[in-house]
C-alpha cells in the first residue's frame, strides 16, 4: 500500500476471527467436578476459549456468566439428578435474555427415557457416560460457532 507521498506502508492486519466460547456450567449442589474439569480442559487443548463457573451455581448465575463472558455454547454436567428442572430453566433464561441462538448441551447421570424429552425441549446433545471425550471435542468443533 502506498501513501500520498509516495512510501509504502505495510497494510493494516485482518482481525483475526474470534475463537468460540464455551461456558462450562457445574449447576445445583453437585460437588463432583472432575468430568467438567477434564472437558474444559480437551476444549481448551482444541482451540477453544472456555469459562468455567466452578460448582453449585443457579441457572441464573450460569446464564449471567455466559451474557457477560458472550459465549457461544453452554456445556453443563449434571450428576445430581435435577437435569429435568436444571436444563429447561437455563432454555428459559436464553430465550429470556434473546440468548436462544447459544448452544446448550451437556452430560452426566442422565437416564435414557430422559434424553428424548431433553432435545425436545431445546437442548442440543446430551453425552453419556463412557463418551470419548473426542467425540465432545468434535461436537463442539463442527457444531458450534461464534455468534458474532
Amino acid at each position: 500500500m502506498a501513501t500520498a507521498k509516495g512510501k509504502s506502508v505495510a497494510a493494516p492486519p485482518k482481525k483475526a476471527a474470534r475463537k468460540v466460547r464455551v461456558l462450562v456450567g457445574k449447576p445445583g449442589l453437585d460437588g463432583h467436578d472432575r468430568g467438567a474439569k477434564i472437558i474444559a480442559r480437551a476444549l481448551r487443548d482444541a482451540g477453544v476459549e472456555v469459562i468455567y463457573t466452578g460448582l453449585h451455581q443457579t441457572p441464573e448465575m450460569i446464564v449471567s456468566a455466559a451474557a457477560q463472558e458472550d459465549v457461544d455454547g453452554i456445556g453443563l454436567s449434571i450428576l445430581s439428578g435435577a437435569h429435568n428442572y436444571l436444563f429447561p430453566r437455563i432454555i428459559e433464561l436464553l430465550r429470556e435474555k434473546k440468548m436462544g441462538d447459544v448452544v446448550l448441551f451437556g452430560g452426566g447421570i442422565i437416564p435414557d427415557d430422559d434424553i428424548p424429552k431433553l432435545l425436545k425441549k431445546g437442548v442440543d446433545r446430551v453425552f453419556t457416560p463412557g463418551t470419548p471425550i473426542q467425540q465432545i471435542v468434535d461436537y463442539v468443533n463442527e457444531r458450534i460457532r461464534p455468534r458474532k
